[in-house]
């Protein structure tokens, strides 16, 4: 009976448009959204150059960010704590416990999943693409252009599987940003703060939420990658 009653408590909170529990989940996203676009143009370059160049240090460069990908968020989180503290040496940005200091850290998560997955998506494109384009005269930049427009799908899964890693995470979110409410409390910590406390009804809600998000995120790689068309097409 107690879950039931949790359940209908977390729906009525959701239908009423609960302020504070609409809050949690706009601070989220928006913190999500802006880490993942100020990660993606770099770490799509990065990606692109690591799968298209060789030079000095490469391998060591490849074998990092496949291990970034193993590394625990509240990791990462620690160690931006250290820099985003009073005696760090990026303290004087005083993002510790701010906004900026939680999309700092959905950064620093999201780059070792864009990196990667775009290098994988750019070094399974024909290498004759490229060689054709140079040969018909393209510079560089129209060179990258025409092996990312290629590889764009992997690409696009790249930036869904990012959004993915860094709406999810709670490790960084609540070293860095401090779980305070209506500046950093995101739907991952406020469940993580609720759940605590034994009230269970909002951390449903935001549950209910996550498992939205997560449902339309892979709605949204499956129509990437051309599934759900394949699946229309055998039904």
């Amino acid at each position: 009976m107690a879950l039931l009653d949790a359940l209908r408590a977390a729906c009525g909170l959701l239908v009423s448009g609960d302020a504070a529990l609409w809050g949690i989940i706009w601070i989220s996203l928006k913190t999500s959204v802006l880490g993942l676009l100020l990660a993606t143009p770099p770490a799509v370059l990065a990606g692109y150059l690591m799968a298209t160049r060789r030079f000095a240090g490469r391998r060591l460069l490849l074998w990092l960010a496949q291990a970034a990908l193993s590394v625990p968020t509240v990791l990462i989180g620690l160690l931006l704590y250290l820099m985003l503290s009073r005696q760090g040496p990026a303290g004087g940005l005083h993002w510790l416990f701010s906004q900026p200091g939680v999309i700092a850290g959905q950064v620093l998560i999201a780059l070792p999943v864009l990196i990667a997955f775009t290098l994988s998506a750019v070094q399974a494109t024909d290498p004759r693409l490229a060689e054709t384009a140079i040969s018909l005269g393209a510079s560089r930049w129209q060179v990258m252009q025409t092996v990312l427009h290629e590889s764009r799908f992997g690409v696009m899964a790249a930036i869904i599987n990012g959004f993915g890693r860094v709406i999810s995470e709670v490790g960084c979110a609540m070293m860095v940003g401090g779980n305070i409410a209506g500046e950093t409390r995101t739907i991952t910590t406020a469940i993580a703060l609720e759940s605590s406390k034994g009230e269970f009804a909002q951390g449903i809600a935001l549950g209910i939420v996550l498992i939205a998000i997560a449902l339309l995120i892979n709605a949204a790689l499956m129509l990437v990658q051309g599934d759900l068309p394949q699946q229309r097409g055998a039904a």
